[in-house]
């Protein structure tokens, strides 16, 4: 049986103070929703109220309420509309679910860049940067959806017009250069140094072994933010390597169709459907596993605070690292029994067959010695 950590009310009364924070009172002042964030089946339909702040419609997602590192939420803009100019003393990466349009990015010194966007577009806004963002259609509104770590800043500043009305400029974060915002190809390692991705459905990836099932990677860290991304692909009728790590990562599905399992530590998985426009955002130190059960390869992105990547002293995430050498990634040989019938079984409604036979086998090569617990 799951473990809900339910107490009783006599109890969580005792705590009722602390429930809320200076965070969850902004979002409720500006009359808007905080959404459960473990689990949002799409995106593109969530419900939206206006905000006045911005000008737009907006809903905020965010599973453990005010006390992660980051939050979510999903904006829309009118048909033939724009966002109101706004600046933040946090940072944000966004992407676009829908529709097409331009952002205006300018400082106080009087530096300014300007550059368009659809579908599938990521990009970040810089540090207190002034910003404004313009739906190109007066026929489709736009929508898209943003990380941010507004909420411990919040709950450390708590006045929104600080937050939303301090004259600065991180010069080093934005420097007004014409190309600021210009798709680039330049990598170290898994990481493309850029700024702004024209097409996260169709980004070249670069082959990642470690995760298994013969998939693709690539990394971002937008205008030099603590807030970083990366994208991941795995073939039809494969399945990723089962991980953990710190909270906040928002797994955004691109393409493809498929579920994942999440679970703590000691209880059994829950299961999620999930499809194009999906979310998906593991608690802090839960495991969680990727199968694509659909006829086409799939594709996810997922946004996150670099808290999330607890690392070895040689700097590699231990979410990579086989938990044989105390890592915090399940090796194909010592996954749950059931995974492999369940994964086959999603498969045959599809009328396909699991393709992991050679995962299985490429990873016995390598395979670090097991040694009791």
């Amino acid at each position: 049986m799951a473990k809900t950590a339910v107490v009783s009310d006599e109890f969580a009364q005792k705590f009722r103070a602390e429930k809320e924070t200076p965070y969850t009172r902004f979002i409720a002042s500006e009359g808007l929703d905080i959404l459960d964030g473990l689990y949002v089946r799409n995106l593109n339909t969530v419900d939206l109220k206006p905000w006045a702040r911005r000008g737009g419609k907006a809903v905020f997602i965010n599973h453990d309420a005010s006390r992660t590192s980051n939050d979510c939420y999903v904006m829309e803009i009118a048909p033939g509309g724009k966002l109101a100019p706004h600046r933040q003393l946090y940072e944000e990466m966004i992407m676009i679910l829908s529709g097409r349009g331009s952002t205006r990015v300018w400082s106080d010194s009087g530096k300014e860049v300007s550059f368009e966007w659809g579908p599938g577009a990521l990009f970040g806004i810089p540090l207190n940067a002034n910003h404004q963002h313009f739906n190109g259609s007066g026929v489709e509104p736009v929508r898209f959806v943003a990380v941010t770590n507004l909420p411990p800043l919040m709950n450390v500043f708590e006045e929104p017009e600080f937050l939303f009305g301090t004259a600065y400029d991180f010069k080093d974060r934005f420097d007004g250069t014409p190309d600021y915002f210009a798709a680039k190809d330049e990598r170290q390692g898994f990481r493309l140094e850029t700024n702004f991705v024209a097409d996260a459905v169709n980004l070249p990836l670069i082959e990642a072994k470690e995760r298994g099932a013969g998939g693709g990677h690539i990394r971002f860290n937008f205008a030099k933010s603590s807030l970083n991304a990366h994208i991941s692909q795995f073939p039809i009728g494969t399945y990723k390597k089962c991980h953990r790590h710190g909270p906040g990562a928002h797994v955004i599905i691109l393409s493809g169709e498929g579920f994942s399992l999440m679970w703590p530590d000691g209880e059994e998985p829950r299961r999620f459907e999930w499809e194009v426009g999906s979310m998906i955002v593991p608690p802090n130190m839960w495991f969680h596993q990727h199968f694509n059960t659909g006829p086409t390869p799939s594709r996810y992105l997922a946004f996150k605070h670099e808290g999330v990547a607890v690392r070895n002293g040689q700097g590699v995430p231990k979410a990579w690292i086989s938990m044989r050498i105390g890592g915090d990634q399940i090796d194909y040989a010592d996954e749950r029994p059931e995974i492999r019938r369940m994964f086959s079984e999603a498969l045959a409604r599809h009328g396909l067959e699991s393709q992991m036979a050679p995962e299985y086998e490429a990873e016995l090569a390598d395979l670090p010695e097991k040694t009791a617990a």
